[in-house]
């Protein structure tokens, strides 16, 4: 006997039935009030951006700022508690809880689960970051300037290459990941072993009880919404960016607001394509194509750029991490602003408003992992590929800096990447390969976050009507075409800040509901019995 989301109601924890509040007419199959409440806020949003410019630029260029100077400490405080949590639960006593219940088998296999998990959590970002974050973080460290991290390292050119590292990697290993984590394991154990709808309201049920299904859950699932949708439309922004300053690069495409918004309709109607193909013929096929086309890349700059240098740093900037990840992840009495505000906080918030859709998204191909094996695989490896990802691409643009290429470093920061590819063998080959991988993550950013958010939307329903996705994969291109007309990667950052902010409080108090349902868990699997019960009564 098989168990689902939201199946099995009559030996659920709650009488509540998936979709019981939910309007069904004209073909639609949609949450009230969620869905009507998300869908007009964020309408509103992008007709007032697309028509008054000039004031939605002025008041993100101001927002950031504002939350990463004030509350820069609740985003590091929140970060390293999310680290401490999955740490404790992967040695404790809980790890050995299965999502599902203990006879639960993994649907999918290591391989395509793990092209899944970075292709919605991180591919755009890698793709943007790789190259220009461990530029920015060695220059400034070497010059000792206000963005350094931790003050820099002054004159020594060892010393600020493995700051830099370490700084860019302590924006992508532990913290992002257990982030995700937090999120992705609380909806997978409330739907599977408590057999909840997949929403963000059920991770809240140890606390709030029937509440959920009023408007204290309302209100959690129509914010998960907007963090999700604008998470989303931050990446779709940079890789808009990115994409369209690697075609001019190559082809001289004009790097233009149009260009990037003619690029984001296009790749949002392939988006389309694969939403109505689902999850298994749609997002996993193109996750793994892109898991394939990412490692090919990864290794012809492995072997032909400067290998011995990329061996000595994988472990030279691993130690370098562990070494400062303490000092880095420290929220009080720091030198270092501009950087612990304008590069970790911003990343905090960014994956903070990611978080609903990369755990909503793992918690639904996660089902039959333990917890201690679901926390391993999507917190430690994951920091484990993006230490070689960024010692592969942001070490060779740091050989290729300190051998006397000046290049890389005046670089805007969406085209370092292709100056760094100039330097090598296979130019306009890699570089294109570059652009198509951006395109990719791009596609399937798009359409795994749509299945998400029409999930949430759609009260718990994991195959609600085609057209309602269709319907969050268009405005997702739409409000990243709003942010970027409305004050280009400033506005896009400055909503990943505005969404990111309220949830890290509400992460917060996931973590503890999450601890009192593994209680409760331990001492007796709810479902469990009641399957036992199910079949005694066939």
């Amino acid at each position: 006997m098989s168990l689902e989301p939201g199946q099995l109601a009559e030996h659920s924890v709650t009488d509540y039935e998936v979709g019981q509040d939910n309007l069904r007419k004209y073909g639609l199959d949609i949450h009230n009030p969620v869905f009507p409440v998300s869908a007009g806020l964020i309408i509103a949003f992008v007709a007032f951006t697309l028509l008054f410019p000039t004031v939605a630029d002025d008041f993100f260029g101001w927002l950031r700022p504002a939350l990463t100077a004030n509350f820069d400490w609740v985003f590091l405080i929140a970060g390293n508690i999310f680290v401490l949590f999955c740490l404790f639960l992967i040695v404790s006593p809980y790890g050995s809880i299965r999502l599902g219940g203990k006879d639960a088998k993994p649907e999918y296999g290591y391989f395509g689960w793990f092209a899944m998990l970075f292709a919605a959590g991180m591919g755009i970002g890698l793709m943007f970051y790789g190259v220009s974050e461990p530029i920015s973080h060695f220059s400034t460290s070497l010059a000792g300037d206000s963005w350094a991290p931790l003050g820099g390292a002054v004159g020594d050119t060892e010393a600020a290459r493995r700051l830099g590292m370490a700084a860019t990697i302590y924006h992508w290993g532990l913290h992002p990941w257990a982030i995700y984590a937090v999120v992705a394991l609380a909806l997978a154990f409330f739907s599977y072993n408590w057999g909840l709808p997949l929403t963000m309201r059920s991770a809240f049920y140890p606390l709030l009880g029937e509440r959920v299904w009023g408007w204290p859950g309302h209100i959690i699932d129509t914010l998960a919404v907007f963090a999700t949708l604008f998470g989303l439309a931050t990446s779709l922004g940079l890789g808009a960016e990115q994409a369209v300053a690697g075609l001019n690069y190559l082809f001289g495409v004009p790097a233009t607001t149009l260009s990037k918004i003619v690029l984001i309709v296009l790749i949002t109607c392939v988006a389309l394509a694969s939403v109505v193909a689902g999850l298994d013929a749609g997002v996993k096929r193109l996750s793994e194509i892109n898991m394939g086309l990412a490692l090919l890349l990864l290794g012809f700059i492995f072997l032909v750029g400067p290998t011995m240098d990329i061996v000595r740093g994988i472990f030279g900037n691993s130690v370098a991490y562990l070494r400062e990840v303490i000092p880095l992840s420290n929220p009080f009495g720091r030198v270092d602003d501009n950087f612990r505000q304008g590069w970790t906080s911003f990343y905090w918030a960014w994956w903070m408003s990611w978080s609903p859709f990369v755990g909503m998204f793992i918690a639904r191909v996660s089902r039959g992992r333990t917890i201690r094996e679901f926390l391993t695989c999507v917190l430690i490896i994951p920091t484990v590929v993006s230490i070689i990802w960024m010692t592969v691409f942001g070490g060779t643009a740091l050989t290729e800096t300190i051998d006397g290429f000046a290049g890389i470093v005046d670089a805007a920061l969406e085209v370092k990447l292709f100056v760094m590819l100039g330097q090598l063998p296979l130019t306009s080959i890699s570089s294109f390969l570059g652009i198509v991988l951006v395109i990719v993550f791009f596609v399937t950013s798009s359409d795994s976050g749509s299945l998400v958010i029409d999930t949430i939307t759609a009260g718990g329903k994991i195959d609600a009507p085609v057209p309602q996705r269709i319907f969050w994969a268009t405005f997702e291109g739409l409000v990243a075409i709003a942010l970027l007309v409305g004050g280009g990667l400033a506005a896009l950052q400055g909503a990943a800040i505005a969404t990111g902010f309220p949830f890290a409080f509400l992460l917060m108090a996931l973590c503890w509901s999450t601890m009192r349902g593994l209680h409760a868990e331990r001492r007796q699997p709810f479902l469990e019995q009641a399957k036992a019960e199910a079949n005694a009564a066939e």
